[in-house]
């Protein structure tokens, strides 16, 4: 079956490939003279507080790496870190549908962990905002294993966003936006010199305002953001650019968690439920969130061939979270079903309801040296560091099962008058205050300590490129009754070779750990880390005739340590689960005068330790984007159209099964451009499909995003 899936999208690469007509790139071409003919920049590198750490072009670097730039992300009309992210070969955006307490996005089947400016900016769920666009300069994902770089995460690979920091030149932009679900949003962006310093002192304003409502009626959001920075060149080796950043949401949550029966399947009668029904409480619901945090971004030229440079981050985040949901109590959810017995209408949920008090504390830093020198015929790029994170996070809450259905999962407490028809739902019964007080846990704060000592070298002998890297790692977790200490040592290694038409086939292994607090119930010794391992074969290719450049990588995972599968009886510990992953990925991008076009394809086939695909996860994934800005007597028009293909997805286990099906959604932007004025209007899922993104095995199935437009209008200076 992989075999047949490999072949499918191998086809797809090559004919988006030749429907392109060239290559295309892995960054966004920037355009900037429209007078008469176009002129594109193109970065063919990242930066030094990238997803990388290096400013290597991506053509030389023998792993997976996409990047969306600002412009990209405009141009698409993505609203949040989840959108920007869904035109990227072999990451699936969405995978919980409509959502507002996050963006949940993974690669190659595994969870993205969130990082900025190169330190991980998210730590535990539900504690902290969201990233806001407006914020960044471009989006990063590096795909695959990624520990010799950051330490403990997922294989999955990790999303990096480069901040917004101060420009040598005066300039700015007012941007006001309005769409439907009575979307409004208004944002400004100013940066330049400080007068009177010599451009030695630079500074630039973010701040945002949005007010909007969302395609669930009783769901909407109020977010105000402010992100002051100032940048000092203290002398012609040495800047320091400090970046603040203070948050404030006030929204509810989005996810309904609605039964699969009369979404999934129809319902007796053989309709299905309204996918935006709203199974909360409107005056118990509510997702109020706030973040603060500091930036510190150094570096030194230490002379020709040696320069320091270095990311540190202070962060703290709240959370003040109520949610009622359709209580998980098996079968079909529905009351009359679990009881036996028609007391209820043939719709009606019990729900549970929840309180949560979350909050996280963060204190980072990541220095590194970096050299670039010859010896004899080698010329090396090293990369030597030392990255260090102290993280406190705490989950207090009070969960109320089923509204007291189940008295002992209540404190106690037992009703039926909470219950909800998600057909004809009337709302404004949910347990008293006094209720959930009496069952609040109050729980002790966890942390996490990691210091990791690494060290990267890319040696360049003619056309090829090797790399090696090496990384020693000490992680102590403290859940306030118990410390558990791990160490890892994590290795990755490539091997590139450019040939002088472009092409660079190139070939991968790297290494990733994620600790596992606890002590094994077998063995009675603590828990191992899991571990992972990838093998990435792949070919880059960057044509000399025009700006672009085509990826297409396979790559195995293999994690380990994972809990046993079902299989295994008598085993001698509780962690001999193995998981492997196996996938196909197809990239391009090129610009090709006045049309930029892009293209992506991926297949998957994950498999969990007991043999069954990972939950929720499509094996296919295609997506095609075209933007067109003539220079002829049309200068200054611009559009653009994308179509999203996204398989169908699987939810398993001994006795169900759920097949979720494929969908497909396009995207639409027009917009006109003149002297200093930008015109635009977005459209996403423009034929308004209904469709879920997946259902899952416990009975809960998560309806995908509905038509978005949003007219937005831009003053730049």
């Amino acid at each position: 079956m992989f075999e047949a899936r490999f072949g499918a999208v191998s086809a797809l690469a090559i004919m988006v490939g030749m429907s392109s007509f060239a290559p295309a790139w892995a960054q966004t071409a920037a355009i900037e003279d429209k007078e008469s003919r176009q002129e594109t920049v193109i970065v063919t590198g990242t930066t030094s507080f990238g997803a990388t750490k290096s400013d290597t072009p991506i053509v030389e670097t023998a792993r997976s790496l996409s990047i969306e730039t600002s412009d990209m992300i405009i141009d698409k009309g993505a609203l949040n870190l989840a959108q920007s992210l869904t035109y990227i070969s072999g990451v699936t955006a969405e995978p919980y549908g409509f959502s507002t307490r996050g963006d949940f996005p993974q690669s190659r089947g595994l969870e993205l962990p969130r990082y900025r400016d190169s330190i991980q900016e998210l730590f535990g769920s539900y504690n902290s905002t969201r990233t806001e666009l407006y914020t960044i300069e471009q989006v990063e994902v590096l795909k695959g294993p990624a520990s010799v770089l950051y330490g403990q995460g997922s294989p999955g690979g990790i999303v990096n966003y480069v901040s917004k920091t101060p420009h040598e030149d005066f300039g700015g932009e007012i941007a006001v936006e309005a769409g439907n679900f009575d979307h409004y949003q208004i944002a400004g962006d100013v940066t330049g010199p400080v007068s009177g310093t010599d451009g030695k002192l630079l500074y630039r304003m973010v701040a945002l305002y949005r007010d909007t409502g969302t395609q669930i009626d009783q769901v909407d959001e109020k977010t105000t953001l402010f992100m002051p920075s100032l940048s000092w060149q203290a002398t012609p080796d040495t800047k320091f650019t400090i970046i603040g950043l203070v948050q404030d949401t006030d929204s509810k949550a989005a996810a309904q968690f609605i039964p699969v029966k009369g979404t999934l399947f129809p319902l007796d009668d053989g309709t299905y439920l309204d996918f935006d029904v709203y199974a909360g409480e409107p005056d118990f619901d509510h997702y109020n969130t706030e973040s603060q945090q500091v930036t510190l971004l150094g570096e030194h030229r230490i002379n020709d061939d040696w320069s320091v440079e270095g990311t540190a981050l202070w962060r703290s985040g709240e959370a003040d979270y109520n949610q009622a949901w359709p209580s998980f109590i098996g079968g079909t959810r529905y009351l009359n079903d679990v009881l036996g017995v028609d007391l209820f209408s043939a719709t009606t949920v019990a729900r549970t309801f929840y309180e949560g008090d979350n909050t996280f504390d963060q204190l980072a830093g990541d220095v590194r040296l970096r050299g670039n020198f010859m010896t004899g015929l080698l010329e090396h790029d090293i990369v030597a560091g030392v990255q260090y994170q102290d993280v406190e996070t705490d989950q207090d809450s009070a969960y109320c099962f089923a509204g007291g259905l189940v008295p002992e999962r209540c404190g106690g407490f037992s009703s039926y008058d909470y219950v909800l028809d998600l057909k004809s739902p009337v709302y404004g019964n949910y347990p008293d205050q006094s209720v959930l007080d009496a069952i609040y846990t109050d729980n002790d704060p966890s942390t996490v300590e990691d210091l990791g000592i690494y060290i990267s070298d890319q040696v360049s002998y003619d056309k090829w490129r090797f790399t090696l890297g090496v990384r020693s790692d000490n992680v102590e977790n403290d859940n306030g009754t118990s410390v558990q200490k791990d160490d890892a040592v994590s290795t990755s290694v490539g091997v590139l070779y450019r040939f002088d038409n472009g092409l660079a086939p190139y070939v991968s292994y790297a290494e990733s750990f994620q600790t596992v607090v606890g002590t094994d119930r077998v063995t009675g010794n603590q828990l191992k880390p899991q571990e992972a391992r990838q093998y990435e074969a792949g070919l880059k290719y960057e044509p000399t005739f025009v700006p672009g450049l085509i990826t297409l990588a396979y790559y195995d995972i293999e994690i380990s340590n994972l809990n046993n599968p079902n299989s295994i009886v008598g085993a001698d510990s509780q962690q001999e689960g193995i998981a492997k992953l196996k996938g196909i990925e197809f990239e391009g991008r090129v610009q090709l005068e006045d049309i930029y076009l892009q293209a992506a394809a991926s297949t998957l086939d994950a498999k969990d330790p007991n043999g069954y695909q990972l939950s929720a996860i499509p094996e296919e994934q295609a997506s095609f984007w075209a933007t067109w800005r003539p220079s002829n007597q049309w200068n200054g028009f611009k559009a653009g159209a994308g179509v999203r293909y996204v398989g169908s997805t699987v939810s398993e286990n001994a006795t169900l099964r759920y097949e979720t099906p494929s969908y497909t959604l396009g995207d639409l932007m027009v917009g006109y451009e003149w002297d200093q004025w930008d015109f635009t209007v977005n459209a996403r899922n423009v034929t308004d499909e209904e469709y879920l993104t997946g259902c899952l095995t416990r009975g809960d199935c998560f309806p995908g995003l509905r038509r978005t437009v949003v007219a937005s209008l831009r003053y730049k200076f």
